[in-house]
């Protein structure tokens, strides 16, 4: 399995969860995974897991109701005559684990409650979205970064795919760098021993780079019909 894989892989598992935390009945095979109803905000309806996934097929099995989204994990499915769009384009990252030492800047802990979850989930942006039944998952962490007893970041880890994901990270008032070495040695703590996979674009993936993650492969999100946001699934 190339490394875009292991990540897009452990990505769809991610997704999976969060869709199945609403309620939504999900499914997979070696070509992709899909919601069988449309996904929360900022998630993808299908994430693809091959190269060369049955288009017909994959559009057969989600909602294609305007705003659906399908994240093409290696740039390699042309959508545009389907009444799709690219909404953005990404990268894959990976880094080997994070080794153990004290890290400067804000100090990451683990959220345990739903309260807590809750304050998480409004500084984040993503509200409803990210349910209380997530806590209780032994293969997601999620962490908030505080400083002065004020929440100044946070970020998801989850393991899958033999890696660690580290996804939806938000930096509210810190250093960005900071924030990006330590929420990867926060989520290696969490999952020892496992290297770390998200995607990033933009400005993020620069930080990512300068945190020690080197790319592996493109990705796309195509979006049906009109705009909407995805991005941190």
């Amino acid at each position: 399995m190339t490394l875009a894989s292991t990540a897009a892989r452990n990505n769809a598992a991610w997704c999976d969860r969060v869709c199945r935390t609403h309620g939504i009945d999900t499914a997979a095979d070696p070509d992709a995974w899909v919601a069988r109803r449309r996904s929360p905000p900022m998630y993808p309806d299908a994430v693809t897991l091959s190269e060369r996934p049955p288009v017909t097929d994959l559009l057969a099995r989600i909602d294609r109701s305007p705003g659906c989204t399908i994240k093409d994990s290696f740039a390699s499915v042309d959508l545009s005559g389907e009444g799709f769009r690219p909404l953005f384009d990404a990268e894959w990252i990976h880094r080997p684990p994070v080794s153990p030492a004290a890290t400067p800047g804000p100090v990451w802990s683990v959220v345990e409650t739903a309260g807590d979850l809750a304050d998480w989930a409004t500084a984040h942006g993503g509200g409803d979205t990210f349910r209380p039944a997530l806590l209780d998952d032994p293969a997601v962490t999620i962490l908030a970064a505080h400083d002065d007893g004020a929440l100044v970041a946070g970020v998801i880890g989850n393991r899958d795919a033999g890696a660690a994901g580290l996804s939806n990270l938000f930096v509210l008032d810190a250093d960005p760098d900071v924030v990006w070495a330590g929420a990867s040695a926060a989520v290696s703590a969490a999952f020892p021993g496992l290297p770390l996979v998200g995607y990033e674009h933009g400005e993020d993936l620069d930080l990512a780079r300068r945190a020690g993650f080197v790319t592996t492969g493109p990705l796309r999100v195509w979006i049906g019909d009109r705009s909407a946001v995805v991005g941190a699934g």
